[in-house]
């Protein structure tokens, strides 16, 4: 609790930028929610024939797990991209389902005598609409604005996987780092923030429920505040990404840093202010940023953008494969720039104990013991290409259990804990040693080279051509060790990514 306490002092202004932008994600898509769903759940309500196929079209929505829904949306003009755009998207319509329902439960649950009496009056259908049904209904729409609102808090910390911001952050950063601390700095805050909401709201609905005369006029309000808080919305997602030039990353540690050593590097170099979007999700969320405009410029790796961006085959010829994948990448209108100096290459990991006591020094070795042990990978490794599968037909691996598939970072902490025997990490990971692990000899040369480089977007060069001068200037210039060094700093010392990357360039000639 105290390194939880002492890391929120010490990041206070981050933790309260990062608590607003969670707010007025769930507070807008919440909203907005509700003006597009109490008149859907009116209409389902009148037209009982509709109701059917709109619930079942909203209850569709609500299984589609939120990180896939991201991901679909990535492509699509408009609502689609990285940013905030497209977790609103996501959260309203996962908002939609409770309040489509609970409006149609609260209007189909009034005592018909009371619409007899207001027809009576001489009522006309809007009319009655207006002052009698929805007052009356209002407490059973709160409590679907509750749920809604609750769901969006938790869904919005997943949408920091798209750099939408949010508390969601802090627990990518943790569970890129394995850090508990950093993960429970943005899980705590998310938690305590979906218990105000619910009691906030459900203190709305007793005062709404004694107040049912003024509903038209607070329905009013709360059209302005959803229409307020969107704009807002859209101007704090415009802020953010103000800067000339975004630098984008992936969601594991050391394209944290990579991202960051860009981002220094443009900012010291070409002078030239910078917006970060670390963090992203895997390969296919970057490379599609890029592809958008959504992000100028991040590191990729050429046997990566080889067989997983391109789908070519695996070649194993370092220098062939950079000509490819430059060629391939100025055919989409993007440039790969010089490589940094250091080779990623998955690594083939056990146990320091186990290669020690059983003379382990080769995947070849680690496959004679492949049918007694367990194997964990990453999301990626177990479909790509140059994944699994291939590793597998030629090592001849034969594990008695399918692998598990976990988060890349995680999965060292498996293999050092017992819970599996042999993963598939990187080659530069700090991990590796703090956790005395060892990398076993590809020696059949299954992996392609993972050099990395960064990748810009041509139009973005070609405006501001002195990214390019400062991108070149780390050419070659990124060892090995500086990047286990690095990586180190960042998992095990636990140190701020920020001033790790600060050192280094100072380091530099």
């Amino acid at each position: 609790m105290t390194r939880l306490l002492s890391f929120w002092w010490s990041h206070r202004a981050e933790l309260g930028s990062l608590l607003g932008q969670h707010v007025v994600l769930v507070a807008a898509s919440t909203l907005v929610a509700v003006g597009l769903g109490v008149p859907l759940g009116v209409f389902a309500a009148r037209r009982p024939r509709l109701a059917s196929p709109l619930m079942a079209m909203a209850s569709i929505v609500q299984t589609i797990p939120s990180l896939a829904m991201f991901g679909f949306l990535l492509p699509v003009p408009l609502v689609g991209g990285v940013g905030a755009r497209a977790a609103l998207v996501v959260l309203i319509l996962y908002g939609l389902l409770p309040i489509v329902r609970t409006t149609m439960a609260g209007l189909r649950g009034i005592d018909p005598s009371i619409r007899e009496a207001g027809v009576a009056m001489g009522m006309t259908r809007r009319e009655l609409l207006r002052q009698v049904e929805l007052p009356l209904a209002l407490p059973s729409i709160v409590a679907g604005v509750r749920v809604a609102a609750v769901v969006g808090v938790g869904s919005a910390t997943i949408a920091a996987a798209i750099g939408a911001g949010g508390l969601g952050e802090y627990i990518y950063r943790g569970l890129s780092m394995v850090d508990t601390t950093v993960i429970l700095a943005g899980a705590v805050p998310a938690a305590l923030l979906a218990l105000v909401v619910d009691g906030s709201l459900l203190w709305l609905e007793k005062q709404l429920s004694s107040r049912r005369r003024s509903a038209s006029r607070r329905a009013a309000t709360v059209a302005a505040i959803a229409v307020a808080v969107v704009l807002l919305s859209s101007a704090a997602a415009a802020r953010r990404a103000s800067g000339p030039i975004v630098v984008g990353s992936k969601n594991f540690t050391e394209q944290i840093v990579l991202g960051e050593l860009l981002a220094q590097t443009i900012e010291r170099d070409a002078g030239l202010p910078v917006a970060r979007r670390l963090n992203l999700g895997g390969t296919l969320i970057c490379d599609r940023a890029l592809m958008t405009g959504d992000i100028d410029v991040y590191v990729e790796y050429t046997g990566t953008a080889l067989t997983a961006v391109f789908h070519q085959p695996v070649d194993t010829d370092s220098s062939a494969v950079f000509d490819t994948v430059r060629t391939l990448y100025a055919k989409t209108g993007r440039t790969l720039m010089p490589p940094l100096g250091f080779n990623n290459t998955f690594a083939i990991l056990v146990r320091g104990t186990d290669a020690r006591s059983r003379g382990l020094r080769t995947i070849d070795d680690a496959a004679r013991e492949s049918a007694h042990w367990r194997a964990g990978f990453g999301y990626e490794f177990v479909e790509r290409p140059d994944g699994y599968p291939g590793l597998a037909r030629m090592y001849g691996l034969r594990f008695p259990d399918a692998p598990r598939v976990m988060d890349l970072t995680l999965s060292y902490r498996a293999l050092a804990s017992g819970q599996v025997d042999l993963i598939a990490g990187d080659a530069t990971a700090g991990l590796i040693k703090g956790l005395d692990l060892v990398q076993l000899e590809d020696n059949r040369r299954y992996f392609p080279p993972y050099d990395a480089a960064a990748v810009a977007r041509a139009e973005t060069l070609l405006r501001y051509p002195q990214v390019r001068g400062a991108i070149d200037r780390l050419s070659g210039r990124v060892s090995p060790a500086d990047m286990r060094a690095m990586n180190y700093a960042a998992d095990v010392e636990h140190r701020d990514v920020t001033a790790i990357v600060r050192d280094f360039l100072a380091r530099l000639p």
